[in-house]
């Protein structure tokens, strides 16, 4: 395809790529979609609230116990693996093609492929921590249902309740991961935008600090963002960026 061939010139003769991506670039590894019809919108018929509410801050300090239940069955992938485009973005950071990787996603899925510099806007699954003492817990940790009272994992040195350290609603972006995403984006020359419908803010704000040459947009759907972009390819970003592994 003509356009994947553009992209893989654009990427290969640009001196500074970042790459800004959404829940898109994980679907393919099967974790959905926040917001598709089979997303996490299908909760609400089994708790008659909806997601934003479950996942917000409100929720989680005054419903802890149905707070777990949910965040366990729907933002918990343990076995996802990564996909191609994860797996493309690693190889182009080793090769000096890639400096960063914004994610608005929580799963992990760019560690695992082998990507360094990442800027997680929304936290990680992975890293969880108590709110009383800081005493830090993997996930398999917090997946462990051992580890609760009454439903909610609690602390093994002081006992206070223990939290996934991402972003809920009602909760801000941390200061530093957004000035780094931001330095990044805004030092880039090109920036791959891949997996979002940038619906979402204050993460969607982000492109508004590239003032690069080449805003490149790999998405199945439209985005506000189509008539500015130099290219545009709406393909499965996981097929697009396999273009990366060929030899």
């Amino acid at each position: 395809m003509d356009e994947i061939r553009r992209l893989k010139e654009i990427v290969e003769s640009s001196s500074d790529t970042v790459f800004f991506g959404g829940a898109g670039v994980s679907t393919e590894s099967g974790i959905p979609d926040f917001r598709s019809e089979t997303g996490l919108y299908k909760a609400r018929s089994e708790y008659g609230r909806s997601p934003e509410e479950m996942i917000s801050h409100s929720f989680f300090m005054h419903e802890p116990k149905i707070f777990f239940e949910y965040y366990r069955h729907n933002l918990i992938y343990s076995n996802a693996e990564p996909n191609n485009a994860h797996k493309a973005l690693a190889v182009l950071e080793q090769n000096s093609k890639l400096s960063a990787v914004v994610t608005q996603n929580i799963d992990g899925l760019h560690q695992l492929a082998g990507s360094k510099n990442i800027f997680e806007l929304h936290g990680s699954v992975h890293r969880n921590y108590c709110m009383d003492c800081d005493k830090r817990f993997d996930l398999d940790w917090i997946m462990d249902t051992e580890n609760d009272k009454d439903g909610v994992p609690v602390c093994d040195a002081c006992g206070g309740r223990v939290r996934p350290d991402v972003v809920l609603y009602e909760e801000t972006l941390d200061d530093s991961v957004i000035s780094g995403a931001v330095r990044a984006i805004s030092f880039a020359d090109t920036l791959i935008v891949g997996g979002t419908s940038l619906v979402v803010y204050p993460a969607a704000g982000f492109l508004g600090y590239f003032s690069g040459k080449n805003l490149l947009l790999i998405n199945k759907g439209e985005t506000s963002y189509d008539d500015r972009a130099s290219l545009v390819i709406r393909e499965p970003i996981g097929e697009v960026m396999s273009v990366f592994l060929e030899n």
